[in-house]
């Protein structure tokens, strides 16, 4: 360790709001011998422990301890370059955060390397970027975990068997029930999305390509099949109403016939068709809610 490096290590502070300490300095070309540069951050450390939050000092150790380390954010980042085509400079900048976090959690009394402490919350940073802003549709973390599991286990398998492994054989490999593997196999699905307007691949039975995009195989509600539902679940509803109920009812819905009309078929007033009716549509709306 050089001189200049061991009264850096010297240097003091007077308290909060004091001016910016003599704290250790950087070589700025990065030419430190590692050894050096070792120390310096670990002067750094020291007085990073020492000085109040805040400080012009504080603010300088700790952002020095972050240029120092920026290698292990690279470092880690490219761990992750294969992931589909995330742009790495985002995963750079949460790597930081995952660094930043190491920093103000370290503890030199440990006796850890900072590099051993630091990989863990810089990777744990990554993964949750991946797993909170990558995938299109949520799906539970267990799913998303599954989905990194099942990739490992077809490629493992693939070789093994020189073919695609089967369901049945990756949920003896990972030691789950086929259910499990197929759910995972699904939500894997849900990782990325497709736009609608992409054209359909895939070829006709005459060899030509197929014509039309992916929303024209996308299905609607059919609302007949809505109605002929409806229809049967009301049936027996409508087979225990009394004769004067269904013939109310037939004259209302069936000929289109205003309340005074049926009042004047049924010989009672236009109120007593009214409350009627109420009471009968009530009744088979009851009972429609109570089959659903």
């Amino acid at each position: 360790m050089n001189a200049d490096v061991r009264r850096a290590g010297k240097a003091t502070v007077r308290g909060a709001g004091s001016r910016q300490a003599d704290l250790p300095r950087r070589d700025e070309q990065g030419r430190n011998p590692p050894a050096d540069a070792r120390e310096v951050s670990r002067l750094l450390f020291l007085r990073l422990h020492e000085l109040e939050e805040g400080t012009p000092g504080h603010s300088y150790a700790r952002n020095t301890l972050i240029e120092m380390h920026l290698s292990l954010v690279h470092y880690t980042a490219r761990r992750f370059r294969r992931r589909d085509s995330e742009d790495m400079e985002d995963v750079v900048q949460v790597g930081i955060i995952g660094l930043i976090k190491a920093i103000d959690r370290f503890d030199l009394s440990r006796e850890t390397e900072l590099t051993s402490f630091a990989i863990p919350y810089i990777s744990g940073e990554i993964k949750r970027f991946f797993r909170d802003t990558t995938w299109a549709v949520h799906v539970p973390r267990r799913l998303q975990e599954l989905r990194t599991e099942l990739a490992k286990a077809k490629e493992t398998l693939a070789v093994r068997l020189d073919r695609d492994a089967t369901i049945a054989k990756l949920a003896d490999f990972l030691h789950l029930t086929e259910a499990q593997v197929t759910e995972g196999v699904l939500a894997a699905s849900a990782y990325t999305a497709h736009s609608l307007d992409l054209p359909v691949d895939g070829s006709g039975g005459d060899g030509s390509e197929s014509a039309g995009t992916h929303a024209d195989f996308v299905g609607a509600p059919d609302r007949d099949i809505e109605l002929f539902e409806n229809l049967h679940s009301l049936a027996p509803l409508l087979a225990e109403l009394s004769d004067r109920d269904r013939r109310l009812l037939t004259l209302r819905f069936g000929h289109d016939l205003s309340q005074a009309e049926i009042g004047r078929a049924l010989g009672i007033s236009q109120m007593q068709v009214s409350r009627l009716l109420a009471r009968v549509l009530g009744r088979l709306r009851a009972g429609m809610h109570a089959h659903d």
